[in-house]
This record gives structure tokens, C-alpha cells and sequence, in this order.
């Protein structure tokens, strides 16, 4: 290969790189704080899965393993903020360019008022998508009133950080259950909470203009971690230290939230969804070494 050509193909890589940074599979140490221990959930590999520093306003906010092909997050990955749970209101949608190999930023950006989307809807939903769908709403997995700061609310509204939501299971089931996992850790857990909140898929699509666009949620599931909390808590609620889990059916009837252990909601994993042998939510259960 002459000179010339090597130089061009070095730096063509380069710039891709830049661009891709905080998609890469290494998770900077920045981003490795919203993970307990510095580790991301095991088992989850796929070449269509790519890991999303959440940046906003110029600083990392959470961790997304986003799915390329099916449109939409297998699980966001952040730290709780105690907070009395406000809803952020009039904050417009956003994108990641992230994902887009034409991107000069790697910050969550507004979505533009034309058809831009179409340079960056292969590789992420946009909100034609959304659009005639519905039978569902956007439903976050990083929820806002788990978070305090005002920018970390924001940061909350990426359509890489949401899913389709059946109306009655978002609203009357999965919303009481968010606020009901805020008043424990805001009471009992005192210090750092982790929360890993992802999805179930068994094929359903959102379609647009003939494509399958959205993969639509069987199940979502959620746990926390909080290895410093309260040991003079009621006891029922002791038992639900230092992790705890819950998941539900994405559907309008049969909804009900069920609470579990963070190993049993591993086994239902298995059973309902492709995991690897290896699969963990958190380093060793979130039981730590001291006490195993």
C-alpha cells in the first residue's frame, strides 16, 4: 500500500474512532461510576449491543447497552439521588450522536426540527417512530424522579434510554413501582444505590412504512444495589437490603409487579430471555466480601 494511502486509511480510523468514543466497548472510568464496582452486567454480548456513556452538558450522567438493530435499550445503568420526586418538565427529546459516524460531539442532542434523523435512524428510534404507535408511550428506564439534579433529569429524555409502554402497565403499575423503590432508598440506603433497570424482547415491533422499527418490550425489570444502608430499618424491609428486585409484564391485564431477590431475578432471566451461563447484574450479588 503506498504512503499516501496508509496515511489516508490511519486517519479515516482515527476520525472513527473520535467519533465512536464513548461507544467503544471499554467504559471509561468516568462512566464505570454509575456501575457497582466499576463492572457492567455480564452475559450481555452481542455484536449489535454497544455500550452509551449518557452525556449531557458536558459531563457523563449514566450508562445505556443500547441494541442497534432492535431500536432500544437492553438496560440503562445508574447511580440514585435522594430526591422528593419531581418530574422535569419542558425538555425536548433527544438522540445520541453518539451512534451516528457523523457526529462531532458526544453529548445527547435535541432532535433536529427536519429530517435530519434519517443521517442516524439506522442505528437508533426517532420519534416518526413513536409517532403512530398507539398502543404505547416512551417510558424511561433511567426514570427522572430518581434523580435530583436538574441535568440529570434532562439527561433522562434520550430516546436511547427508552422503551414502548403499554399506557396502564406504565402509568398504574411501573410508575407507582419507580416511586415506591425512591421512598426505600431515600429512608434506608445510606449511601451509594446502583440501579440497573433493562428489558425482555420475544419479537414484537413497532413498524414504520413497512420496517421493523421498535422492539417492544415482554418484560422490564429492575434492581438496585446499596451496600451502606440503614441496619435499624424495619424488618420488612430488612430483608430487602442490601439489593432487591422486581420485574413485570409490559401488557394492560396480569401487570402486576413482582418483587424478588436479585438471584431469583436472575433464574427468570434465564428462563424468559437470551443470557449467557455468566450472567450478572451486580459483582457477586451485591453482597459484599466481607459478609460471604
Amino acid at each position: 500500500m503506498a504512503l499516501w494511502a496508509q496515511t489516508a486509511f490511519l486517519l479515516v480510523n482515527m476520525m472513527l474512532l473520535e467519533v465512536r468514543g464513548r461507544v467503544e466497548e471499554q467504559l471509561s472510568p468516568e462512566c464505570r461510576e454509575f456501575l457497582y464496582m466499576g463492572t457492567p452486567p455480564t452475559g450481555l454480548q452481542h455484536k449489535s449491543l454497544q455500550f452509551i456513556c449518557q452525556r449531557y452538558n458536558k459531563k457523563p450522567r449514566y450508562v445505556t447497552l443500547y441494541n442497534t438493530v432492535d431500536h432500544i435499550p437492553v438496560y440503562s445503568a445508574y447511580t440514585f439521588k435522594r430526591t422528593e420526586g419531581e418530574k422535569c418538565v419542558d425538555v425536548p427529546w433527544m438522540y445520541e450522536p453518539q451512534l451516528s459516524t457523523t457526529a462531532d460531539t458526544d453529548e445527547m442532542q435535541p432532535f433536529p426540527l427536519e429530517n435530519a434523523h434519517m443521517n442516524f435512524e439506522d442505528a437508533q428510534a426517532v420519534l416518526d417512530d413513536y409517532t403512530n404507535a398507539i398502543h404505547y408511550e416512551r417510558g424511561t428506564l433511567n426514570p427522572d424522579l430518581h434523580q435530583e439534579d436538574i441535568d440529570d433529569k434532562a439527561s433522562t429524555y434520550t430516546l436511547t434510554n427508552v422503551v414502548p409502554m403499554v399506557p396502564d402497565f406504565s402509568n398504574r403499575v411501573w410508575d407507582k413501582q419507580e416511586d415506591i423503590i425512591r421512598k426505600r432508598l431515600n429512608n434506608y440506603c445510606l449511601g451509594k444505590a446502583y440501579i440497573v433497570t433493562g428489558i425482555t424482547t420475544s419479537g414484537k415491533m413497532i413498524r414504520r412504512e413497512n420496517i421493523n422499527r421498535i422492539a417492544v418490550p415482554t418484560h422490564l425489570w429492575s434492581a438496585y444495589c446499596c451496600v451502606d444502608y440503614d441496619h435499624n430499618m424495619p424488618f420488612s424491609e430488612r430483608f430487602k437490603f442490601p439489593s432487591f428486585a422486581h420485574y413485570g409484564l409490559n401488557e394492560a391485564e396480569n401487570n402486576e409487579v413482582v418483587e424478588t431477590s436479585v438471584e431469583k431475578l436472575k433464574e427468570f432471566l434465564k428462563r424468559t430471555t437470551y443470557v449467557e451461563g455468566n450472567f450478572q447484574i451486580f459483582v457477586g450479588d451485591c453482597v459484599p466480601a466481607a459478609s460471604q
